[in-house]
Formats: C-alpha cells, sequence, structure tokens
C-alpha cells in the first residue's frame, strides 16, 4: 500500500504550514490514507480509458506492505488533502493529452 498526494496539495500544505506552523518538529505532509497498487492501477486504468486485462507477476516479492504516513501533527495544523486521487490521476491525464505535442519538442 502506498500513499499518493497531488503536487497541489503538497504545494498547498506548504503555504499553509509556512503561515500556521511554528514548531521545531518535523511535519509529515500527505493524505493520511493509503491505496493498494492493485487499486492504483484500476484508477490509473479507468483515467486512460485502457479496459484490458491487468496481469501481476506473482514471482516478484511484494515489497512494503503499508508506507502510510502520521500525519496527526498536519491536520493539529489545520490542513487536510483535498485532491482525491481518481481527481488528480484524471486532471494529470488530461493535462498530459492537452500537452503532448510540447512535451514531445
Amino acid at each position: 500500500m502506498r500513499e499518493f498526494l497531488h503536487v497541489d496539495d503538497m504545494a498547498d500544505a506548504c503555504l499553509h504550514l509556512l503561515e500556521n506552523y511554528d514548531g521545531s518538529s518535523q511535519v509529515n505532509v500527505g493524505t493520511g490514507s493509503d491505496v493498494t497498487i492493485k487499486d492504483l492501477a484500476a484508477v490509473i486504468a479507468s483515467a486512460v480509458g485502457y479496459t484490458g486485462k491487468i496481469e501481476w507477476d506473482v514471482t516478484k516479492p511484494d515489497g512494503t506492505p503499508r508506507k502510510l504516513l502520521d500525519v496527526s501533527m498536519l491536520t493539529q495544523a489545520g490542513w487536510k488533502a483535498s485532491i482525491p486521487l481518481e481527481e488528480g490521476i484524471r486532471s494529470t491525464v488530461e493535462w498530459y493529452r492537452q500537452n503532448i505535442e510540447s512535451i514531445r519538442s
């Protein structure tokens, strides 16, 4: 399981902390929720219109089961992520499709 944060939420969290946090401890920035790679693959497949089969190589190790950040200090500072994973992936795919020609140049 992994935690994913949209770049716009990251920028917003940084600005919020600059204005609202004066502590000396590090503050983890994240969503406070995680998603499995399987669920992430399904979200990406949906966003790009992929309807084929997703195959997994079960001979490979699973890796670290969870990588969820403790965002309690961030929450106490009054901030939480506002861009859901599905919306972030969809908007990224749309942006890429609209800008593919300039990216390739």
